[in-house]
């Protein structure tokens, strides 16, 4: 899934594109080596809570990333600005995945 590559790029996931020692896997992380759609930030809170909170920290606390029971925002605490914002329905998924879907969107913004 690219955007979960988007991501591990952004949490500074160590990248290896494949060669003799680690026989394919592309992405290799905390000692743990994962192919691309092993990746579990879009079925996994424990592994998409720590990008939120590395959201939080950016730039000494300049964004902060709300979660709602119906939607998701960003919002840069300096201008008031709603940078992203996501909306979901009703079920812990779509919550889930709207999560991921505005820090997919925050970290693409940010890297243009």
């Amino acid at each position: 899934m690219k955007p979960n590559k988007v991501i591990a790029e952004f949490m500074e996931v160590k990248f290896d594109k494949g060669n003799f020692y680690n026989m394919g896997y592309d992405i290799f992380s905390n000692g743990n080596l994962y192919r691309s759609h092993e990746l579990k930030y879009h079925t996994s809170w424990d592994w998409l809570m720590p990008v939120v909170e590395k959201i939080n920290l950016l730039d000494n606390y300049r964004y902060t990333v709300y979660i709602a029971s119906m939607d998701t925002k960003i919002v840069d605490n300096i201008s008031g600005n709603v940078i992203v914002e996501i909306d979901c329905k009703h079920s812990i998924d779509e919550l889930r995945q709207s999560v991921y879907e505005a820090v997919v969107k925050f970290i693409k913004n940010q890297t243009k």
